[in-house]
This record gives structure tokens, C-alpha cells and sequence, in this order.
């Protein structure tokens, strides 16, 4: 039994395994022990007092530090939401788009007299939305939601709501890196598709937004998912960028605070954060697994490669059909 990239393991490889296993756990637990634990436990990092206001019900900071996270969180998931859709919904377009341009790049237009205007304008066009692709995508994104904050005010273009620069700055970033996912996955899928769906009748935008769009969706579903996870993660530099109240700046407001109290619990407050994140996108992924799972029984199988026997075959049935 093998798999696509390797071999499966022989006798001596998993005796292997086993012993490296056996041997790795007790090294690594030992190294957190001596390297994380003793170090934070002779620092005070385990007393009471700096725990107490995030699990002891009784403390007199617990009900203020669960409600401030619950806003902030409110606040993230909020503005995680409005992103991820508007970054597949414009991240889409954009991977149409392109496809279609690059479709439309070889035509001659015969018969027009515009046709040198219109194959012009299809260059164009290729070169603006190729150089958006390229600027968009190689800007950081701190430097991304820093021009939107700082310059949109000055074109006129205010929101009273801070949440807005944070989902147009996001917005910018991960339109044009889903556009490119998907529009990678329209191009890695079979030509027989777009040349069926030609033969049926289908223009080249019908086939690339009826045919290819939904197949590489569910192709590229995976990566997709993890750009969400990037998003989800991105909106904690709105706290830092634009002072924008998500989990991790409300954090840092209340670490800021304790600290003004001579309370020195930023280690569990942003234990406590980092946990609430990694249980997020861990749900996220089980959510991914669990729609994959679900459009892959809706697809169709793969249909195995005709041998020299199965052809012959054929033709003999068609031949005594005759």
C-alpha cells in the first residue's frame, strides 16, 4: 500500500518512528518544564492574585474582564464577517475578470470597426488589473490599513465606525489573494471542461462562471479556508492601526489597566487571548473539513482511464448495435 508522494513505511521505518516517539515526548515535556514552566512559576506567574480576575468567579474584575472580552470578540467576529465576504465576493470577480481578459487577449474582433479601440482596452485592462494584483498583494497589510485609515479621510470618505477602515483595508489585501486562488484553480482543472462547455453553446465568461468558477471553488476550498483564518487573525492589527476595539486591543486595554492597579497580568491575559484564538480557527478548520466533506459527495466520481480492452469492447457492442 503506497500513497501519491511516498511509499508506506516498512517494519524497521516504524520501529523507527516508535522509538524517536517514545524518546521525543519525555524530552519535550521536559523542556517545557525546565524552559516555560519553572522560569514563569519562579517569576509569580502562577499565583492566584494573577489569574483570579479571568477563573475565579468571585473576583471582584471577573464579570468586567468577560464582558470587555465579549465586546471585543463581538467586535472581531463583526468585522471578520463583513471581510471574508466582501474579500470572496470581490476576490471572485477579480479571478473572473482576469480569465475573461486573458480569454479576450487573442481576438482580432473581425468585422468591427472598433476593433483595434476594443483589443486596446482588453490590454489595458489586463495591464491595470494585473498591476492591482501585484501592488495589493505585495503591500504588507499594516501598510495597507494605515493608508486607508490616514487617507480616506482626506478624499472626504469618513466613517464615525473605525470598523470600517479595518474591513476595507483587509478587504483590499485578501480580494486580490483569493482572486488569485481561485483563478489558479480555474486554470489547474482539465481543458475537456471549458471545451465541453463550448461545445454546448457556452461563451468563454458562461463557461468560466457556470462550469470552472464552481468545480475550482470546491478544489480550492482548503486554501480558501485558510486565507479566512489569515483574515480572522488580520483583525487584530486593528487595534494597533486605527484603535479599532477587537480582542486583542481590548486586551491590551486591560492589561494597561491592571498594570495601573500594580497588577502585572499581561502573561494570562494574553494567554487567555491566544487560546480563544487558536480554539476559533481550530473551528474554523473542523468547519472547512467538514464542507469539503460535504461538497465532495456531491461531486462526481473521477471516472477511471479506458484501457485497449474496455475500447475494443466498446466498439464491438457499437458494431453488432449496427
Amino acid at each position: 500500500m503506497s500513497s501519491v508522494l511516498y511509499d508506506s513505511p516498512g517494519p524497521r521505518t516504524r520501529a523507527l518512528t516508535i522509538v524517536g516517539s517514545v524518546v521525543a515526548v519525555p524530552a519535550i515535556v521536559a523542556a517545557v518544564y525546565f524552559w516555560i514552566y519553572r522560569p514563569l512559576a519562579d517569576a509569580g506567574q502562577f499565583e492566584g492574585k494573577l489569574w483570579g480576575p479571568i477563573v475565579d468567579p468571585n473576583n471582584q474584575y471577573f464579570s468586567l474582564v468577560w464582558e470587555r472580552w465579549g465586546d471585543g470578540w463581538l467586535n472581531t467576529l463583526k468585522a471578520a464577517v463583513l471581510s471574508i465576504v466582501a474579500s470572496l465576493v470581490l476576490g471572485s470577480l477579480i479571478a473572473l475578470v482576469r480569465r475573461e481578459l486573458r480569454e479576450l487577449r487573442n481576438r482580432r474582433f473581425p468585422g468591427l470597426t472598433l476593433a483595434p479601440i476594443l483589443r486596446g482596452g482588453v490590454l489595458a485592462g489586463r495591464g491595470l488589473t494585473r498591476g492591482w494584483v501585484e501592488v495589493a498583494r505585495g503591500t504588507p497589510v499594516v501598510t495597507t490599513l494605515f493608508f486607508v485609515f490616514m487617507v480616506l479621510p482626506i478624499w472626504g470618505i469618513d466613517f464615525d465606525d473605525r470598523m470600517w477602515f479595518l474591513v476595507i483595508g483587509l478587504t483590499i489585501y485578501n480580494s486580490v489573494v483569493i482572486g488569485e486562488i481561485l483563478r489558479s484553480g480555474m486554470d489547474g482543472l482539465p481543458q475537456g471542461q471549458d471545451e465541453a462547455a463550448r461545445a454546448v453553446g457556452l461563451n468563454s465568461w458562461q463557461s468560466s462562471w457556470i462550469v470552472m468558477f464552481p468545480q475550482a471553488f470546491r478544489v480550492m476550498l482548503p486554501a480558501l479556508i485558510s486565507q479566512v483564518v489569515v483574515i480572522l487573525k488580520d483583525t487584530s492589527l486593528g487595534g494597533v492601526i486605527i484603535s479599532y476595539e477587537e480582542a486583542l486591543g481590548v486586551t491590551k486595554q486591560m492589561v494597561e489597566a491592571f498594570r495601573g492597579e500594580n497588577l502585572a497580568i499581561g502573561i494570562p491575559m494574553y494567554f487567555s487571548v491566544g487560546v480563544m484564538y487558536i480554539v476559533v480557527n481550530y473551528a474554523l478548520s473542523k468547519l472547512a473539513a467538514y464542507l469539503q466533506k460535504r461538497l465532495s459527495r456531491r461531486g462526481y466520481k473521477p471516472v477511471d482511464k479506458p484501457t485497449a480492452l474496455t475500447v475494443a469492447e466498446a466498439s464491438a457492442g457499437a458494431g453488432a448495435n449496427a
